[in-house]
């Protein structure tokens, strides 16, 4: 069952003060997220975590700040100051070779067209880059992308670049095998290879290979799901699981359930939503599922079935932006409305004496 520990979030308008405790799905019996701890530090939208340690994540979104938080008491650690407009990528980063301590790294990239190189144990700017011509959309540790895609050195050096793609930029970017990247310029994927320098050239380049063109609307969310896929999603809520060696397509979710209490829970049921309400934001993972932002909620899909197996529709007031897992069955979210919250998976276990009603959302 997911309860509101601890209040959160913005107040819908015209709802009177809410309790200190709100259930969230009382008829949800069988539902095995219960949230633990709604954290507010950030005064605007909440797009980004990333896991830090064991016991640390940190949380940006558009004012400009990052927040370190603990995940083990949902305690703010260090607020970090350096950016001027929204942040629009995290990563964690491996320690710098100007750097003589070897404490835990953070790159952080911004609509200002800044890059900054952080401290996440003392808060301190360890370098900053300004020289980019397109605002940053998405990095991963030496790979940025705008308007072209730039790969850079540990110490923050260009060193190769494409000619301008898109003047809508690329909204996703992961590395996968054999030296290539995977970018999502608007309904398209693109594959470029990296081409490293050799005996008989020192300059790096990027080559376009392929682009696949299966998604009907802009795509939103792209990571890797393990070893063997990567997983995309679209804001009409088309969600396709893609081979990541030779990039064909293993399976597509184009429908999320509706868990109706008229129909069988057997039945795979449709979902008919406005598309704001179903864009896929962002995916995490683990051995058996995945786990998408869908609109307000989350959902989970299933590698081995092939389906979406259950959903919570209501997981925020606003759109789910960015989610992930933490050690010891945790998983984190955060939203339009301002709020990053922190949930826990309940066991099997504790789920199999109970009554399973129709349209069980969450039973897995």
């Amino acid at each position: 069952m997911l309860r509101w520990l601890i209040g959160g979030g913005r107040e819908p308008q015209g709802l009177a003060e809410k309790s200190p405790l709100q259930t969230i799905g009382e008829e949800q019996t069988q539902n095995p997220y219960t949230e633990l701890l709604v954290l507010k530090a950030h005064h605007d939208i909440v797009r980004f975590l990333v896991q830090l340690d064991e016991y640390r994540f940190a949380s940006a979104g558009d004012d400009g700040i990052v927040v370190v938080w603990n995940a083990q008491t949902g305690e703010k650690l260090l607020e970090l100051n350096g950016h001027t407009q929204k942040i629009t990528a995290i990563i964690t980063f491996p320690s710098l070779e100007v750097c003589e301590e070897k404490n835990q790294l953070i790159l952080t990239a911004s609509a200002d067209r800044t890059v900054i190189v952080w401290d996440c144990d003392t808060g301190r700017q360890v370098q900053k880059v300004s020289c980019f011509q397109s605002t940053v959309k998405r990095l991963d540790i030496w790979l940025s992308g705008g308007n072209d895609l730039c790969v850079w050195n540990r110490k923050l050096d260009l060193l190769c670049k494409t000619s301008h793609l898109s003047d809508t930029g690329i909204s996703a970017l992961i590395e996968i095998p054999k030296n290539c990247v995977v970018a999502a310029v608007g309904k398209e994927l693109i594959i470029f290879r990296l081409v490293t320098p050799t005996g008989e050239s020192l300059e790096w380049d990027i080559l376009e290979i392929k682009r696949l063109l299966d998604h009907q609307d802009n795509i939103l969310s792209l990571v890797n799901v393990n070893d063997l896929s990567f997983v995309t999603g679209s804001h009409v809520g088309e969600m396709i699981i893609w081979n990541i060696l030779d990039w064909t397509v293993q399976a597509r979710e184009c429908n999320f359930w509706d868990p109706s209490p008229q129909l069988d829970t057997q039945q795979e049921i449709k979902l008919c939503q406005k598309p704001n309400d179903i864009s896929i934001h962002h995916f995490t993972w683990d051995e058996e599922n995945v786990f998408a932002a869908v609109g307000r909620g989350l959902y989970v899909y299933n590698l081995q079935m092939k389906r979406v197996i259950a959903c919570q529709k209501t997981a925020h007031d606003s759109s789910v932006l960015h989610i992930a897992k933490l050690p010891n069955r945790q998983l984190i979210s955060c939203s339009e409305d301002g709020s990053v919250r922190i949930w826990e998976l309940r066991e099997k276990q504790q789920l199999a004496a109970e009554p399973v009603p129709t349209g069980v959302s969450f039973l897995l």
